[in-house]
């Protein structure tokens, strides 16, 4: 638990690299992981590696990046969600060996990235991200783009976690029982830190649920909030199986009533 713990805390987007390129055994190891990666979903996400100079790839909102990592997943019901949650498994990894991403799904040449990996017919490409070592020093472009969005701060529980209604949240007690979680699932990262994840836990099960916000949705990344989710649930199920439980993901509506805009993704169930 304190090894995840640290990872989710610790890991933040870099942006600022210090041009070397990613050393052998480490891409042998991301791309070995690559391979191993699924979702409780059962939708493949495929990974591909792409040298910024053989394929000419860059992003305004980057410096010093040599590689970079693009996800294609078919278009289809839940796609964004497991795109997230798998995606974010490979991030944490990457932290684990110091290598650095951030989530890029607009600042970028779209057309040159889906061309570079290969992006077909029924597929979609939501995000790429650069993967390197970091800077000693960020950018001060890249200080204002963290300070813009107070990317250090997270909501705080009581507005995201809630006790079997949208109408009660958690209790101090409820909070400190689920204090490891619940820093799991806040620290998670979100398109300009929205964190439109809510969770309601009901009947031994946690229910996840999307506050849509307007301008996230295009043919070509999808949901970008459900993407999110997909993140929030995915630290969920990785911390919840650091706790030696069994965390079992369907999609369960369990009716519960919520406000307009909110909508059900997904349940965790633990054993």
């Amino acid at each position: 638990m304190a090894e995840l713990m640290e990872l989710i805390k610790t890991r933040k987007s870099v942006r600022s690299f210090d041009d070397k390129p990613v050393r052998v055994e480490d891409r042998r190891r991301l791309s070995e992981f690559m391979d191993t990666i699924t979702n409780p979903f059962g939708i493949p996400v495929r990974f591909v590696l792409l040298d910024a100079k053989e394929k000419n790839l860059s992003s305004p909102v980057l410096t010093g990046e040599t590689l970079y990592v693009a996800g294609k997943v078919a278009k289809r019901d839940y796609a964004d969600v497991a795109f997230g949650f798998s995606f974010e498994k490979l991030v944490l990894y990457a932290w684990s060996l110091g290598i650095g991403t951030t989530w890029i799904g607009g600042t970028m040449k779209r057309e040159a990235f889906e061309q570079a990996a290969g992006v077909s017919e029924g597929e979609m490409m939501p995000c790429i991200s650069p993967l390197g070592y970091p800077a000693k020093k960020r950018s001060v472009r890249e200080t204002l783009m963290r300070k813009g969005v107070s990317a250090d701060t997270r909501m705080p529980a009581e507005k995201l976690f809630f006790d079997g209604s949208w109408e009660a949240p958690l209790s101090p007690a409820a909070q400190e029982e689920l204090r490891d979680l619940i820093e799991m699932v806040r620290w998670a990262p979100s398109a300009v830190n929205k964190q439109p994840w809510r969770i309601i836990a009901a009947d031994g099960l946690f229910h996840f649920y999307e506050k849509q916000d307007k301008g996230y949705v295009s043919e070509k990344t999808g949901d970008l909030q459900k993407i999110d989710v997909g993140i929030a649930l995915c630290h969920a199920v990785m911390g919840l199986e650091t706790q030696g439980k069994t965390a079992e993901v369907a999609v369960q509506n369990p009716d519960i009533s919520v406000p307009d805009g909110v909508i059900y993704i997904a349940s965790v169930q633990t054993t």
